[in-house]
């Protein structure tokens, strides 16, 4: 593995890294979270687990991961499923291209690995979905593999330790913390080592109020021996307005259901299930000639929900014209609509509405 690294970002000497390892990895063993792939094994479980914490909580996963691997208890189960089935479980996680990306590496894993996760870190780059940080944990936690694993938490820490003020999670950031990473990861225990600084950021070097008291690491932290330890790394600048994204549902329901239409395969929300709707100018006017149906005036519900890049500002209209949904592929109702594979969009709308319409 080769990144690149400058003259700052680096511990002062040999010694410092071998006492900071000793220092994260006693703590790590004292308090490291207790999560259900802490001390997994299996190496496709780790790669799952890894997939599912890129940019969702860690609360969320915990209570997500032992499902889905019920359902695709290993690499084969996961490539002979239809990616449809995918998406299903993975519905509430969000970032629906990792389902899709997990699905491809699947079968790439079976198809050119016989089934067998590649063991090194260049390796497991070249699959759909992993990136260098994905690929550093797997490596390093699965086949111990002496590679960094720089997430936010990590980044933080390090920036503290050194006093780097770069940005945090910026590209300058990475490159200067990674002389640093290296040097920590090499030894035993790489991937406790690399869990250990992610535990560190998520617990005790959090971004606004540090709990340096109870530090195991700093007598060696430049950013807590400067009296200012949240000036580092810097704050990201800050990023323009999110663009709003107006979409529009309907509500069909009778006596049998709600109606729901399953997504796209591609884009937003891809491969879930939601209510029938449409996106951008004239949605209104285009879901009811799409369907064949009326939408009276009156509103059902208006959802805020807010995502990575953009805003969505979600109505809910009636359906109030008869319809013939029954012939139209992609579309199935639901007797319990909140019990569907949907999105976490999918879901407050769905939540609203049935709480409007129950309110006297």
């Amino acid at each position: 593995m080769h990144i690149a690294s400058s003259s700052s970002g680096r511990f002062p000497s040999a010694s410092s890294v071998s006492r900071i390892r000793n220092a994260l990895l006693r703590h790590y063993d004292r308090h490291r979270r207790d999560l259900p792939w802490r001390g997994e094994s299996d190496p496709y479980r780790i790669w799952i687990s890894e997939i599912m914490l890129q940019q969702t909580r860690v609360v969320t996963v915990v209570d997500r991961y032992h499902d889905f691997i019920r359902s695709f208890p290993d690499v084969h189960a996961l490539a002979r499923a239809p990616v449809a089935r995918v998406y299903e479980a993975w519905a509430g996680l969000g970032y629906y291209g990792r389902a899709r990306n997990l699905h491809a590496a699947a079968r790439a894993i079976v198809r050119a690995h016989r089934g067998w996760l590649p063991t090194t870190y260049a390796e497991l780059t070249t699959l759909p979905g992993i990136g260098p940080y994905t690929a550093g944990a797997v490596a390093s936690i699965a086949f111990g593999e002496a590679v960094p694993a720089l997430d936010g938490n990590a980044i933080r820490v390090l920036s503290r330790l050194v006093a780097s003020a770069d940005a945090s999670g910026s590209a300058a950031a990475v490159r200067q913390l990674s002389a640093s990473a290296i040097a920590l990861v090499r030894g035993t225990r790489p991937g406790d080592l690399n869990q250990s600084l992610m535990d560190l950021g998520a617990s005790i070097c959090t971004p606004r109020q540090p709990k340096c008291g109870v530090c195991p690491v700093r007598r060696w932290c430049a950013g807590f021996a400067s009296g200012q330890p949240t000036r580092f790394p810097a704050a990201c600048p800050s990023r323009r307005t999110k663009p709003i994204l107006a979409v529009v549902f309907a509500w069909l329901e009778d006596s049998h259901g709600v109606w729901l239409e399953r997504r796209p395969s591609e884009g937003l929300w891809a491969g879930q299930w939601q209510l029938p709707g449409a996106e951008g100018p004239r949605a209104r006017a285009r879901l009811a000639e799409r369907l064949d149906v009326s939408l009276e005036a009156r509103r059902l519900a208006r959802i805020e929900h807010e995502l990575t890049h953009r805003q969505v500002r979600a109505t809910v209209f009636e359906a109030t014209s008869p319809w013939r949904v029954r012939s139209r592929n992609g579309f199935r109702r639901f007797e319990r609509p909140l019990s569907a594979p949907v999105s976490a969009l999918a879901r407050r709308t769905i939540q609203t509405v049935l709480a409007a319409r129950s309110d006297p």
